[in-house]
């Protein structure tokens, strides 16, 4: 079967988790990274024994060999990056935040419907082992009817913090870094909700330090999200029912957490056995991008477009209720 030839789109802490865990991928190979230097393309693919490196981001998206790209740049300059992939019919698994509002997520799948060119966002916990566990205990009832979600994700970033951290042409604060994943649970689960209250108090640069959201349904349930770079938080997860709860530990969105089955009473905990990965975690939505563009899918059937859009718009109508404003809001 032809082997898929991977690009790497930056050579940065989170490229070279994704380069790692390409090793467990089958049909799949690791062609080329393209960074801002070509000294730091050549110091990754040495370190990755990756055949070719670029030194910038326009010779990757040039090299023939090249059949889709992993987007690894901050969130700030996915729009710019993504549609020069997609410019040159490079398919795309772009990290997230997918951009910095929907305005540019629209844009940008648009782009890719035209091209006719498969894109996805790499939003990895959809496609780890325990939470899959986790959404097929909620469809076979173990909860019963969720009642209500918690979750947070908290940080203190430690010097030298990074410019993205608090930069607003960058997409700065919590929400867009880390709180999208807390929101990204409730919107999974509970889908798209009927209202929103959102707070937050603000960092010295007018992005979020730190930010509460609730979420309201129709039907009576809540979503108590938030997220946080003034300390460091548990930064777990609990999905409550009228008939059991499931916890999530440490690192809920992340494979190493571990989790937790409560039915009915408090104290009837169970651990559930989870598949162990292999790398990192990220080896699971590669191995399924890989499938799909050997299928010649143009959209993942798992991490829709829809579902990207949803996020997207959610974290605009979050940043209107409290006030985060960023310069590309108004282009």
């Amino acid at each position: 079967m032809k082997k898929i030839q991977w690009g790497i789109l930056g050579a940065g802490k989170i490229a070279r988790k994704f380069a790692a865990d390409l090793a467990w991928v089958s049909n799949a190979e690791l062609a080329a990274v393209g960074a801002r230097s070509k000294s730091d393309a050549e110091a990754f693919a040495k370190e990755f024994n990756i055949p070719i490196s670029h030194g910038s981001y326009e010779e990757l998206v040039k090299d023939p060999r090249v059949d889709v790209i992993y987007v690894a740049t901050p969130h700030g300059f996915h729009f710019e990056h993504v549609l020069l992939c997609l410019g040159h019919k490079k398919a795309v698994l772009c990290e997230k935040a997918f951009a910095i509002n929907s305005k540019q997520a629209s844009e940008m799948i648009a782009f890719a419907s035209l091209q006719n060119t498969f894109l996805m966002e790499a939003f990895w916990t959809k496609f780890l082992p325990h939470y899959k566990q986790v959404k097929k205990m909620i469809a076979d009832g173990k909860v019963g009817a969720i009642k209500s979600i918690i979750a947070e994700f908290g940080f203190k970033p430690t010097p030298p913090i990074a410019q993205r951290i608090y930069d607003p042409l960058l997409g700065g604060g919590s929400l867009l870094d880390i709180g999208l994943y807390p929101v990204f649970l409730a919107l999974d689960i509970l889908g798209k909700p009927d209202e929103i209250e959102a707070t937050m108090t603000p960092a010295y640069t007018g992005v979020d330090d730190q930010i509460a959201v609730q979420f309201k349904y129709n039907n009576g349930t809540l979503a108590q999200l938030f997220s946080s770079f003034t300390s460091n938080m548990a930064t777990g997860a609990d999905i409550n029912g009228d008939a059991g709860r499931i916890r999530l530990t440490h690192r809920f969105h992340g494979p190493t957490t571990q989790v937790e089955y409560y039915a009915g009473a408090v104290d009837t905990k169970e651990t559930i056995d989870i598949e162990t990965v292999k790398g990192n975690g990220y080896e699971y939505e590669a191995q399924h991008v890989t499938d799909c563009l050997l299928a010649d899918l143009t959209e993942s059937p798992i991490m829709k477009f829809s579902d990207t859009l949803l996020l997207m718009e959610t974290l605009d109508r979050i940043r209107g209720k409290a006030g985060i404003v960023y310069p590309h809001d108004k282009k």
